[in-house]
Order: C-alpha cells, then structure tokens, then sequence
C-alpha cells in the first residue's frame, strides 16, 4: 500500500489521483480521525481547499474548527481538542508558547496573507498629517510586525538595539507627525477602516472580512518569522499523521490550489 509521503514523490495530482483508492486504506492506522483549527479566513481556507481532499483521499476523516482570535487555539491544540492548528507565525508560536508553558511545535510553513496598511482617506503613507490615528493589532508579536512595518516606512523609528521581534509603542524613538497608536484586537481590526485614518490589519482578518489585499496602501514583505506555520503537540510531530500532514504542505497539488486561489499570496520555501 502507497503512503500519501509516497504518492507526494510521484510529482504530479495525476498520478495520486490514479492510486486514490489504494491510498484510502493508507491512513496512519492509530489516528484515522483528525481536528485541524485555523482562523477565518484563508488558513481555514487553504486547509479546506488544499489540505483537507489530500489527506480524506489518503484514508483520513477531517474536521475543521474555526477560530476568531489567536489564543484559544494554542489552547486548544495544547489540551488536545485539537491535532493541529493553522492561525500564527512562528515568532508568535514561540512566543505564545513560552509564555503559556505549552510543549507545541512548528510542523511545516504554510502560505501567508501578508499585514497591510489600508486607508480611505489617505492615498499613500506620504499623506499622513499631523495626529493621524492608526489602528493596529494588540497581541505583542502582531504589535511588533505592525510597528516594524511603519518604520520601513519611515513613519516612525525605534530605538535602537531592540529586539524586532518584541518592539513595543515604549520602544518608539520617533514620532515626527505625532501619529495616534490604537491597538485593537486583531480581528475588529477591519472594522476601523474608515473610522481611522490608518489601519494596519494582519492578511488573514483582511480577507476573511472581504478587503481585497491589493486595497491596501502598503503590504508587507514578511520574513520567515512572520510567515504562517502549521502547529502540533511536540509529542505528535514524527507520528505518521504528522508527516502525512506536512507532506500535503509540500505536494504539487498544494501548489496548484495556491496558484488557482491564493494568488499574490507568500509561498512557502520552495514552492
């Protein structure tokens, strides 16, 4: 019998459809039944559309769990009520994990809607005028990535020697234009847009609530802390289930669903 890690290497959606009903019987025979979280949006979206058919044609069942927030499914997955989940970046895996005294793990990247600066009064970053309101994520990683994209853009700077990952409105050296931080929790943030006269809102919130990514001002270019990883249990993570679910990451077939439905999307290595 064909694993799908063994179908994975055929190199074409083709040739796995052609073994899909040997493969049924495949499945890790000690966990045929799977809980997979992911926030609105286009985690939850890439899960049902790129990852869920791989592994139900693998022998696998598949139940997906939609969140609104970005503490409950660490929570979750740690409690074990989940098997996975598909919400975060690493550095906020890292982080929230070590505040929180969590044993979880980064499986495998995933695609990722990058944070955008989105404005209906102002046309660029170059309009912005004295005690401009931004709006921006709350939660301390997703803070850091909204501050660090402000100072690409030369609207405010840090301190020096502070750590990227951890900068905070404490650490602001530069304010030229006086601008007004509000931080909000992630995913009220697209309803500001229009309130404020900035709102800086993380990919997957902006598309689950309907604004189209090029809308937006400014997108960012994240780096490889700021892109969407997979979590498990670190217990979990070389159980067969586990591989199974990171090689649907890396097929052919992942890849054709994100140049079908996620165009303009940051791609994991190699795809």
């Amino acid at each position: 019998m064909l694993t799908l890690r063994r179908r994975l290497l055929l190199g074409s959606l083709a040739a796995a459809l052609a073994i899909g009903s040997v493969a049924a019987q495949a499945a890790d025979p000690g966990k045929k039944n799977l809980v997979f979280g992911a926030t609105a949006g286009y985690n939850y979206d890439v899960l049902k559309l790129a990852i869920v058919p791989q592994l139900e044609q693998a022998g696998y069942k598949v139940r997906l769990v939609e969140f609104n927030d970005y503490v409950q499914p660490n929570l979750a997955l740690a409690q074990g009520s989940l098997d996975a989940n598909l919400f975060q970046h690493i550095a906020y895996l890292n982080r929230f994990k070590a505040d929180q005294k969590l044993d979880l793990v980064d499986l495998v990247q995933s695609t990722t809607a990058p944070m955008g600066i989105y404005s209906k009064s102002r046309a660029s970053l170059g309009d912005v005028k004295e005690g401009d309101r931004f709006t921006l994520p709350n939660d301390p990683s997703n803070l850091a990535r909204a501050l660090q994209l402000l100072q690409q853009h030369q609207v405010v700077k840090m301190k020096q020697d502070v750590d990227p990952l951890r900068v905070a409105e404490r650490d602001i050296a530069e304010n030229p234009k006086n601008i007004k931080l509000q931080p909000v929790e992630a995913a009220q943030l697209p309803r500001t847009v229009g309130d404020v006269e900035f709102s800086i809102v993380p990919g997957n919130f902006a598309i689950a609530s309907g604004l189209d990514l090029t809308s937006a001002i400014v997108l960012e270019e994240p780096p490889v802390q700021y892109q969407q990883v997979v979590a498990v249990r670190a217990e979990d993570a070389e159980k067969p289930w586990a591989k199974d679910l990171a090689a649907a990451f890396k097929s052919p077939f992942f890849k054709e669903v994100l140049d079908k439905s996620f165009p303009g999307y940051v791609r994991p290595a190699g795809l």
